[in-house]
């Protein structure tokens, strides 16, 4: 379940307010918008047809952190498979809600496939991809009424490389009326907005509560995103999902994805995000799910997992162990974090130092939880660790690491351990 909201850390502004939609399956709720904390949300890139490989991958995104899983629903194959999907993460002990994400023909798949419809916890809905013309409302009302007949809240997607076309030719011909016409980008801009908020208004009107209504309008640039958000943000009062509709490969995605999203949620804009990053050949599709929690994280709006504080390095640094040091402890601390979780509450927000040299080392270490301070070039081959503030022990020799991280372990088990209450 999404924890309530946190205060707004100094300088954030306050969260904008807005209906709150629920995602549901089994005893898990997701909430989304309101009071609810900001949700992180990943996609599978499995063909969902492959059931087995669909719920492997979406059970690494669970445990990397992912909230929402959105998986693709393209073909009656796919649509077929998704109960099994479902069945398989409910046998794994997975219950992260799923989305099915529907384009052209999700009219048809949702109907008849009415499984298929059960078992999804949420659909996503792209109103430039269900067809043209008198087809368009049909379609759209179709997908709509099957979400009412399940109670399954709805994302409506709009997305800037599939604009609906009569929306953008209406917005194209008012733009030539006037005095001053804008430019092909602000029309662009204004077209996203209103077919956003006229889908969902028709969605209310065929029955959908508006409690069921997330919206988003996809971009690829950081400045459009930026724009258009501020506008949707300003014109309606539904929970609205934010990200880069395709953020990039590598260090230009995360970059990308950190510029648009902090700004906005820097704001108060943003119920749910998504990095949508492209992986390296055979990469780990959790990246995307770390990333967005890092930046969540580092704004101080949500914590997720204890982060590590290291130095760049410089020239009194020539030896690699303190980045070998960072890197192992940040990795085990990660792998730890899905029992953790469980057995040791608030560790997520822990603060660990690894630092290279006698500079900032013990200073840095002090202001962390744990912290410690290894030897740079031409220093004495100690390393101070300090705990809470103060100077606990010195480590030497060749078992550093391991000694450390046996520290850590203890420290975590000490400062957050639960008491076990004792047989009356």
């Amino acid at each position: 379940m999404s924890a309530s909201r946190p205060p707004a850390p100094s300088g954030v502004g306050a969260r904008r307010a807005c209906r709150k939609a629920v995602v549901r399956w089994g005893e898990r709720r997701v909430a989304i918008g309101g009071d609810a904390s900001i949700v992180v949300q990943s996609m599978t890139n499995t063909d969902t047809a492959d059931p087995i490989g669909t719920a492997i991958q979406v059970k690494a995104l669970a445990q990397a952190g992912s909230e929402l899983v959105r998986i693709t629903v393209n073909s009656p194959q796919a649509a077929d498979a998704v109960p099994a999907v479902r069945e398989q993460l409910d046998r794994m002990g997975v219950d992260v809600p799923l989305v099915g994400d529907f384009h052209y023909n999700g009219h048809k798949l949702l109907t008849e496939f009415p499984d298929c419809a059960k078992a999804l916890s949420k659909y996503r809905i792209n109103p430039g991809n269900v067809g043209a013309g008198s087809r368009r409302e049909d379609n759209f009302s179709k997908m709509i009424e099957v979400a009412c007949r399940h109670d399954k809240p709805v994302r409506i997607g709009v997305n800037w490389g599939s604009l609906d076309q009569r929306v953008l030719a209406r917005m194209m011909d008012e733009n030539a009326q006037r005095a001053q016409p804008w430019d092909a980008a602000q029309v662009m801009r204004e077209a996203l907005v209103v077919s956003a908020i006229e889908s969902a208004a028709q969605a209310v009107a065929l029955g959908l509560s508006p409690d069921a209504i997330v919206l988003s309008a996809k971009v690829s640039s950081v400045q459009d995103l930026i724009a258009v958000y501020r506008e949707l943000a300003g014109r309606c009062d539904y929970p609205l999902h934010l990200g880069l509709t395709e953020a990039g490969m590598g260090s230009k995605g995360i970059v990308s994805s950190a510029a648009a999203m902090a700004v906005l949620l820097q704001e108060g804009i943003g119920d749910t995000i998504r990095v949508s990053l492209t992986p390296e050949p055979r990469g780990d599709r959790s990246r995307e799910v770390v990333v967005a929690q890092e930046l969540l994280q580092s704004m101080g709006l949500r914590a997720f997992a204890p982060l590590v504080v290291a130095c760049p390095g410089c020239g009194r640094t020539s030896s690699t162990f303190f980045q070998e040091l960072a890197d192992r402890i940040q990795r085990f601390l990660r792998e730890q974090m899905p029992a953790w979780r469980k057995r040791y509450p608030g560790v997520e927000s822990m603060q660990v130092a690894v630092m290279g040299c006698v500079v900032n080392g013990p200073g840095e270490s002090r202001h962390a939880d744990i912290g410690i301070s290894l030897p740079g070039s031409g220093e004495a081959p100690v390393a101070p660790v300090f705990i809470d503030g103060e100077r606990s022990v010195t480590l030497k020799g060749d078992r550093i690491a391991e000694e450390f991280q046996a520290i850590v372990e203890d420290y975590v088990a000490r400062r957050y351990g639960v008491p076990m209450k004792e047989n009356p």
